[in-house]
């Protein structure tokens, strides 16, 4: 099961952004999975929930974009239709999946502190 593995790293990028931008919680991450991409989502959310506990991601609700696999000719670019063959019907040259393999952490809302407290000017 490589989704435990790609919560782990998950949750360890969401740490380092967070303490990059000194947050004191987490409160959603989403992911665009591609569907081609091998990870099981209900496995992935599964995961998530296990390794989150005691984390920054503790309160945090994940939410996964999917992402279809597209396909288009790398000769002339043509984009093939879904359940077509593999191949370019204008050239005949095989295509390329150009994207629903990916895995990419998309964005975190975070809770940080303000960087400055505003004081208002001194009368003189």
């Amino acid at each position: 099961m490589h989704e435990y593995s790609i919560v782990q790293a998950l949750i360890a990028r969401v740490e380092r952004e967070a303490a990059a931008h000194s947050a004191t919680a987490v409160h959603r991450l989403r992911v665009q999975i591609g569907e081609m991409s091998g990870v099981e989502v209900s496995l992935l959310e599964t995961a998530f929930e296990l390794f989150r506990e005691r984390t920054i991601c503790e309160g945090a609700v994940l939410t996964v974009v999917p992402v279809a696999a597209t396909w288009q000719c790398p000769k002339c670019a043509t984009d093939l239709a879904p359940g077509v063959p593999l191949r370019c019907q204008a050239c005949s040259t095989p295509a390329r999946l150009v994207a629903g393999d990916e895995i990419v952490l998309e964005r975190i809302e975070m809770e940080v502190a303000d960087a400055a407290p505003e004081h208002p000017a001194e009368a003189g």
